[in-house]
């Protein structure tokens, strides 16, 4: 049996999780904005809510909520904490 990978993007972290970001691999200047907003390597997330379709991901970053695109969410990698 194979261990799951610890390393996913964070749309694949379930609603109520921790995950700590590891890194942002977006295009130079999306990266640049979700830098800027909080979502830098070693930074701890949780997934508040989904929207029903799907998109976007609402996030809690330090002491603030943070939607992002879920394509944007899938560029991002983390560790999952629990």
């Amino acid at each position: 049996m194979a261990l799951p990978d610890p390393c996913r993007g964070l749309d694949r972290v379930p609603i109520g999780s921790r995950a700590i970001v590891s890194e942002v691999r977006c295009e130079r200047s999306t990266a640049r904005r979700l830098m800027e907003l909080g979502l830098l390597p070693g930074t701890a997330v949780r997934v508040v809510r989904v929207a029903p379709m799907g998109c976007p991901i609402e996030l809690r970053v330090r002491d603030f909520s943070l939607s992002i695109r879920r394509a944007e969410a899938a560029r991002v990698t983390v560790d999952q904490v629990g």
